[in-house]
């Protein structure tokens, strides 16, 4: 007898995941499910790929802006030539990601059905109208925007990050709610490709919540020397409203007091939640919310239940929404066949494309901070971009690197703010994961390569464990 496992949101990084693994397995029956228009999933769509494809236009003419030995008039960023670009290129990767999905959906054992899937109880699921009662349901589901619940918000118009990736105009001021990820990215792009006068609410110190402070404190300086960008670190948005000429008017407070900020418009860069609220859980037994699913991927309410991706709210990053989707799929079979699962364990690794990506922060294991606060004994060494003559050379002297290492040698972690840190962060994600010595790490860059900067931590350390 099959097993008939139901899989809603088949077309994002998570779902496309556990379909793959599972459409191979024998005695596995898929309902595969998605209503998305046209389907493809965040990152494709709405995230990683649009974001980078319009940013590179950003960093062209930053790069421009920036050398002094180029002459003659700065070229204008044409907008509508970029969003043009973007939607040409995320319409092909959608497609193929589709065809993926739709080619399995040829299989006998496999069916695709184009609709809203919601909970009726426990055990079934109406998806259009029939309905279905799997042996195993997975949600992949993805996020959605999360604008504030701020007063007045209601009353203003609010962009997110989808609004500014289609814009091919933009006002001549904002304000912006939100310097996490997607705001790093964002804010540079709309000052150098859109030509805003900008005002970024920070709540905290400094950006960059994951990075030890030298980090945070290197981009906020860089943001606001290099796009002349205004931060309003320690504040608080108090309150919105429209102004007479159609802008919006916010009251913020630092410092103990009320201050009055003017912009032509609002953007909201504030995070995502996941998107559950159409699927029903109120005629069942599940409860999101913190903690209500395991490493295993399984709901701890219903262990036939599986959440991967942005739904389950643990990490909103497409490599890791694809590895829980691996992890699924082995554990939907494991525990049918009564075999012990297995735990999904994410060793950190982010890359955020700052500076519109002349100036990307990566990081891979631990942080000096996180390995103090885990009271691992260990041994940091810290090196800055302008002391590697490549970068000098390149003109992009700004930034640094740091290697926290064991004291036996074995390399944990790693960060990078500096030119090239994101194509830098799959070699060390290798070496942090497969738990390389120091000591032992070849010294071998070739000039002049960026990763110069690489060895040169590799050899501080490893010096200061010998001395």
């Amino acid at each position: 007898m099959s097993t008939h496992v139901a899989v809603v949101g088949a077309y994002g990084s998570a779902g496309a995941a556990v379909a793959q693994r599972l459409a191979d397995v024998d005695g596995i029956e898929l309902t595969l499910i998605d209503d998305g228009d046209p389907g493809g999933g965040l990152c494709i769509l709405r995230g990683c790929m649009p974001s980078k494809e319009v940013l590179s236009a950003a960093e062209h003419r930053f790069a421009a802006r920036h050398d002094p030995r180029l002459d003659g008039a700065l070229p204008d960023v044409d907008l509508e030539a970029v969003v043009e670009r973007k939607n040409e290129h995320t319409t092909e990767f959608a497609a193929h990601r589709r065809a993926a999905v739709d080619d399995l959906a040829e299989r006998e054992t496999v069916e695709l059905l184009r609709d809203t899937a919601t909970f009726i109880d426990d055990r079934h699921l109406r998806v259009g109208d029939r309905t279905i009662e799997p042996d195993y349901i997975v949600v992949a589901t993805g996020s959605t925007m999360n604008v504030p619940d701020l007063p007045g918000i209601s009353d203003v118009t609010v962009q997110t990050s989808a609004d500014v990736l289609d814009a091919t105009e933009f006002g001549d001021s904002g304000l912006v709610m939100g310097f996490g990820y997607v705001g790093m990215e964002l804010v540079p792009y709309l000052a150098e490709a859109g030509g805003m006068d900008l005002t970024v609410i920070e709540h905290d110190a400094r950006p960059l919540d994951e990075a030890d402070p030298p980090f945070g404190d290197e981009l906020l300086d860089y943001y606001r020397g290099s796009f002349d960008i205004t931060v309003l670190t320690e504040t608080h948005e108090r309150r919105v409203e429209p102004t007479d000429d159609g802008g919006v008017r916010m009251t913020v407070e630092k410092d103990g007091e009320n201050r009055i900020v003017e912009a032509d418009q609002l953007f909201a860069f504030t995070g995502r939640r996941p998107a559950l609220d159409r699927l029903g859980f109120a005629a069942t037994g599940l409860n999101p919310g913190p903690g209500w699913v395991t490493d295993t991927m399984q709901t701890r309410n219903d262990e036939r239940v599986f959440v991967v991706g942005d739904a389950n709210g643990k990490e909103p990053i497409l490599h890791v929404a694809k590895e829980q989707g691996f992890t699924a799929a082995a554990n939907v079979r494991a525990h049918r066949d009564g075999e012990p699962l297995e735990t999904y364990e994410n060793v950190h690794h982010h890359v955020v494309f700052s500076g519109v990506g002349v100036l990307p922060y990566a990081r891979v294991g631990h942080s000096a901070e996180s390995a103090r606060d885990a009271g691992v004994d260990h041994i940091v060494v810290t090196r800055n971009a302008s002391g590697d003559g490549v970068f000098k050379s390149k003109n992009v002297a700004d930034g640094l690197g740091r290697l926290v290492v064991g004291t036996d040698g074995t390399v944990l972690g790693w960060q990078g703010l500096h030119y090239h840190a994101d194509a830098m962060a799959k070699t060390m994600q290798v070496v942090v994961e497969t738990g390389l010595d120091v000591r032992e790490l070849p010294d071998r860059a070739y000039h002049p390569t960026t990763p110069e900067i690489l060895d040169g931590l590799f050899r501080e350390a490893a010096a200061e464990l010998s001395g």
